[in-house]
C-alpha cells in the first residue's frame, strides 16, 4: 500500500510540475496549476487519486492548518488600524452586498438553501494569495490603491475566520445540549493558550531561537498542539490553527517562524488544492459548466463594480477606485476552505464544489491579466471617464495656488531639498502618495498634496502649469516617465530634475524631457571619493562628525 501511495503521489506531483510549467508561461498563479492537476489526476480523467484514500485528506488538512496558522501569525491589526475605518467599512459592505446578490444567483442553479448559502459565502472573498503576489510583482503594495486593497484582504480574512468559527460552533456540543460544559472547556483552553503566549513562550523562544531547527520543530508542535486542543474543546482545526498563529504573532520571532514554516505549508497546500481539484464532481459537466460561467461572470464584472462604487462612495479617486476594484475579480482559497469544511460537516451534497472549482479557474485566469495590465486597462477607460468631466473628488481646486517648485516624493530626499528652499525663501509644495505623510508635512507647514504621480487626473488637479521647477524623487521609473511627459505637455518651460536608481532607464527619462537625472549611487561614490581625498581614512573624528550629521538628518526627516 505504501509503495502504491508513493507512486500515486509521485505521479500527481509530476503532473503538477508539467501543468505548472505552462501555467507560468501564461503568467498565471500556480494555484491554477494545482487545481488543474487534481482534475487531471482525479476520477474525471486518469483516476490515480482514489477518493477513499484517507492519507491524502490528512495531507490536505495539514495544508489548511499550516495556511491558517501563517495567516493568524501575519494578521496585522496595527496595519488595519493604520489605514483607518475605510477598509473596514468598504470590506464589510462589499461582503454584505456580494452575499445578497450571490445567494439568489446560487439558488437559481438548483442548489438547496444550505448549498446556495455556502456557495454564496465562499464566492464573496477574493484570493489573498493571488492579489498579494501580483501587487508584490508590480511593487504596488505601498501605493494608495495597494495599501487599501491589502486592508480589504485583511478584513476578508477576518470575516472568513468568523465564518469558520461559526462552523465550529455549529458542529460542537453546543447544539446538543452541552453548551455549559462546552463554554467552560473552551474558555479554559483559550485562557491557557493566552497565558502561555504571554508569560511562558517569550522566554522559551529566547532560549531556543539560536537553533533554527529547534525553532522549526517547536513551531510545528505548537501549531498542531493548539489546533488539536481547540478541536478537543469543540472548535474546528481551522479555528485552532488561526488561534495558534495569533498566539505567536506578537513574538519578535514571528517573521523567522513564518519563513521557516512556509516551505512546509507550500507543499501541503499544493496537496490540498490537488485534492480539491480531484474531488470536484464533473461527471455531469453540462450541469456544472453553465452555473460556473454565470458565477464567473458575476465575479469578474459585478464584484469589481460593487467595489468601485463603494470606493467612490467613500470619496476615493476614479483611478484608485478602478485599480482596487480590478483586484477583486477572482475566487479565493478561503472559499475552498469554507466549502471543504462545510462538506466535511455534511452540509454539502451537491455540485457546489465543482461549480466553485470551475469558476475559480476561470476567474483567476482572467483577473490575473486584469491586475497585471491594470494601468493600461485604466488608460483605455480614461477617455470614457473624462467624458463625464474631471474627477471632483480628487482634491480641492488647487490651480489658483502658485509654487515655484513642486517636489514629488518629499519623504525620501525631497525634505532635504525643501530645507534648502525654505532658507532661500522659495515657495514650494510637496506631493506624496502616503496620506499620513502628506498630512504630517502639512502640520510641519509644508503645503502638501496626496496622490499618485502616475494618475493623470491627479496631475491635472495640481498647479504644475505655474511651477518653474519640478523635482521628482519617485522610485518608479515608469511613474517618472508619466510625470515628465505630462509636465512637458502642460508646462514646456519648466525645469525637470528627476532621480533614478536604475541607470538603464536614464535614456528614456532624458528622451521624455528631463533636464537632469540624479543618480544617487554616483553622487554617493563622488562624495566618498572627495572625503577620502581629504585624508579622512586616517581620522576617526571626521567619520564621527559625519555620523552625528547623519543622525541629525535622519531625525529631521
Amino acid at each position: 500500500m505504501e509503495s502504491n501511495l508513493f507512486l500515486q503521489l509521485s505521479t500527481i506531483l509530476a503532473i503538477t510540475v508539467s501543468v505548472a510549467f505552462f501555467v507560468r508561461l501564461a503568467k498565471q498563479p500556480l494555484l491554477v496549476a494545482y487545481i488543474i492537476a487534481g482534475i487531471i489526476g482525479g476520477p474525471l480523467l486518469l483516476n490515480i487519486l482514489p477518493a477513499e484514500e484517507p492519507m491524502y485528506h490528512a495531507f490536505a488538512n495539514f495544508g489548511v492548518v499550516l495556511l491558517l496558522f501563517i495567516i493568524g501569525l501575519d494578521l496585522n491589526f496595527s496595519y488595519l488600524k493604520k489605514i483607518g475605518k475605510e477598509a473596514v467599512i468598504i470590506g464589510g459592505l462589499q461582503f454584505l452586498l456580494n452575499f445578497g446578490m450571490l445567494l439568489p444567483l446560487a439558488r437559481s442553479f438548483g442548489l438547496s438553501w444550505q448549498g446556495a448559502i455556502f456557495l454564496a459565502l465562499a464566492s464573496c472573498f477574493s484570493s489573498t494569495i493571488v492579489v498579494l503576489k501580483i501587487l508584490n510583482d508590480k511593487q504596488d503594495e505601498e501605493v494608495v490603491y495597494g495599501r487599501y486593497t491589502i486592508g480589504l484582504m485583511l478584513v476578508q480574512d477576518l470575516i472568513s475566520i468568523i465564518i469558520l468559527l461559526y462552523l465550529s460552533f455549529s458542529s460542537s456540543d453546543v447544539l446538543v445540549g452541552s453548551s455549559f460544559w462546552f463554554i467552560i472547556k473552551a474558555l479554559a483552553v483559550i485562557a491557557g493558550i493566552i497565558l502561555m503566549a504571554k508569560y511562558v513562550l517569550p522566554e522559551f523562544l529566547n532560549k531556543i531561537s539560536s537553533s533554527g531547527e529547534f525553532l522549526f520543530i517547536f513551531t510545528i508542535a505548537w501549531c498542531f498542539g493548539v489546533a488539536s486542543l481547540l478541536l478537543w474543546s469543540g472548535f474546528s482545526l481551522e479555528v485552532g490553527a488561526v488561534i495558534a498563529g495569533l498566539s505567536l504573532g506578537s513574538s519578535r520571532f514571528h517573521t523567522e517562524i513564518a519563513s521557516r514554516i512556509k516551505p512546509l505549508r507550500d507543499f501541503f497546500i499544493v496537496i490540498f488544492f490537488i485534492i480539491l481539484g480531484s474531488g470536484a464532481d464533473f461527471s455531469n459537466l453540462s450541469a456544472v459548466l453553465v452555473p460556473a460561467l454565470f458565477l464567473s461572470a458575476f465575479v469578474l464584472v459585478f464584484k469589481p463594480l460593487i467595489l468601485y462604487i463603494l470606493f467612490r462612495f467613500r470619496r476615493f479617486t476614479r483611478r484608485n477606485s478602478f485599480l482596487a476594484a480590478l483586484t477583486s475579480g477572482q475566487l479565493s482559497e478561503f472559499g475552498f476552505i469554507i466549502l471543504f469544511t462545510a462538506a466535511s460537516l455534511g452540509y454539502l451534497n451537491g455540485s457546489e464544489v465543482a461549480i466553485f472549482t470551475a469558476a475559480a479557474i476561470i476567474t483567476i485566469f482572467f483577473s490575473s491579466y486584469a491586475m497585471i495590465f491594470s494601468y493600461k486597462i485604466y488608460n483605455l477607460f480614461l477617455p470614457l471617464f473624462l467624458f463625464f468631466g474631471p474627477d471632483v473628488r480628487i482634491q480641492e481646486e488647487t490651480k489658483k495656488e502658485k509654487f515655484e517648485v513642486i517636489i514629488f516624493g518629499y519623504h525620501r530626499t525631497g525634505w532635504k531639498i525643501g530645507q534648502a528652499l525654505k532658507k532661500k525663501k522659495i515657495s514650494f509644495a510637496a506631493v506624496d502618495f502616503n496620506p499620513e505623510r502628506a498630512a504630517n508635512f502639512q502640520h510641519q507647514g509644508v503645503r502638501s498634496f496626496f496622490g499618485d504621480a502616475s494618475d493623470i487626473e491627479f496631475l491635472q488637479s495640481l498647479p504644475l502649469d505655474y511651477a518653474k521647477t519640478i523635482i521628482s524623487t519617485i522610485p518608479s521609473p515608469e511613474d517618472q516617465l508619466v510625470l515628465i511627459n505630462f509636465v512637458r505637455r502642460h508646462n514646456p518651460k519648466a525645469i525637470i530634475i528627476a532621480s533614478l536608481y536604475q541607470k538603464k532607464y536614464l535614456p528614456s527619462l532624458y528622451a521624455a524631457g528631463a533636464d537632469y537625472v540624479i543618480l544617487p549611487h554616483l553622487l554617493g561614490g563622488a562624495w566618498a571619493a572627495e572625503v577620502i581625498s581629504a585624508g579622512a581614512l586616517s581620522r576617526r573624528s571626521v567619520w564621527r562628525q559625519y555620523r552625528r550629521q547623519q543622525a541629525r538628518d535622519l531625525n529631521g526627516s
